[in-house]
């Protein structure tokens, strides 16, 4: 376990220098200048070329991209992620701030994708073939269709502005931001994100189930006089769900893809929409933080899942 674990530590950090390098090059290469986003146009007007050029070097933007990325990587591993161009505050105070927003709003919809996933893939299962499980593939596939964002406009028309019962936008209330008020703010986006992951994993499951009732030693549980209910639960179900496990985990990287997206429809205050509107404008450092995050958060996960996987089946060999 420990040479293999050993082995993926090194790949990882070659796969994060590699990904860092063409990050930074296609950031560096992106249209548009940092300098003339961030100063007012008058100030350009007046202070001329020399201004520009005087900012550029501030910023280090004047240096070849080679310069600046080594620049930047050795500031890295010292645990120093930059100065956003835009704000001037240290890039990791910056994404720690909209960490916070991102996983309540990460977590909550996971929770909901596993309890939709785990209840409409038993119920399928065992009602294999049945208008019921139709159903619940039929109401899975649009939940793998159907984007995002689109969802989430649909929802604030209906549950916002038709019906009033949640609010449509933000965390929080001015004035309140109380524990009910941040509840109420979270429970459509994360409902949304949460819907749009319990369709793949329901399919998950409702295979995982299929596969473990048809197994000779449910059926020797059934023989020795265990009811439907235990066999489910006890044997069938906490087997199937093992697999899971390797699909939760590399989900999570994509849940925060979904996340950029539904926090921009619900102006919800974290890291995707940081990671918007810091590359509209063009604040590379803030931008090249929350890519190296989500890069990490990937090499993590994958590490994270191949272990859990070995933890919960015995049978799996890391040698």
């Amino acid at each position: 376990m420990l040479a293999y674990l050993m082995r993926r530590l090194l790949t990882s950090a070659a796969v994060f220098l590699l990904i860092s390098a063409g990050v930074f090059l296609l950031i560096r290469a992106a249209p548009g200048d940092p300098v003339r986003m961030m100063v007012d146009p008058e100030r350009l007007a007046s202070g001329g070329p020399a201004f520009v050029a005087a900012k550029r070097a501030e910023l280090g933007l004047d240096r070849p991209v080679l310069v600046t990325y080594g620049i930047w990587l050795r500031d890295v591993l010292g645990g120093d992620l930059g100065h956003s161009f835009v704000s001037r505050r240290p890039v990791a105070e910056v994404l720690g701030e909209r960490m916070g927003p991102t996983v309540l709003l990460m977590g909550t919809a996971l929770a909901i994708g596993l309890v939709l996933a785990v209840a409409a893939g038993t119920l399928a299962a065992i009602r294999r073939n049945t208008a019921i499980d139709y159903a619940t593939t039929v109401a899975g596939l649009g939940t793998i269709s159907v984007p995002g964002f689109f969802l989430g406009i649909a929802a604030i028309y209906l549950f916002s502005l038709r019906l009033g019962w949640v609010p449509s936008s933000g965390m929080s209330t001015p004035g309140d931001g109380g524990a009910a008020d941040v509840l109420a703010h979270l429970v459509l986006p994360a409902a949304v994100l949460g819907l749009s992951i319990a369709g793949p994993f329901t399919r998950y499951v409702r295979a995982g189930l299929l596969a473990e009732l048809g197994a000779d030693y449910v059926r020797t549980a059934e023989a020795k006089g265990a009811g439907p209910a235990r066999v489910l639960v006890r044997h069938a179900l906490r087997n199937a769900l093992v697999p899971l496990i390797t699909v939760v985990m590399i989900s999570i990287p994509q849940l925060l893809a979904g996340a950029v997206a539904v926090e921009q429809v619900f102006a919800w205050p974290g890291m995707g929409q940081l990671a918007v509107s810091s590359t509209a404008q063009l604040d590379h450092p803030v931008v090249m933080g929350f890519a190296m995050f989500v890069a990490v958060l990937v090499l993590v996960c994958n590490l994270a899942a191949d272990l859990l996987y070995a933890v919960a089946d015995p049978r799996i060999s890391l040698s």
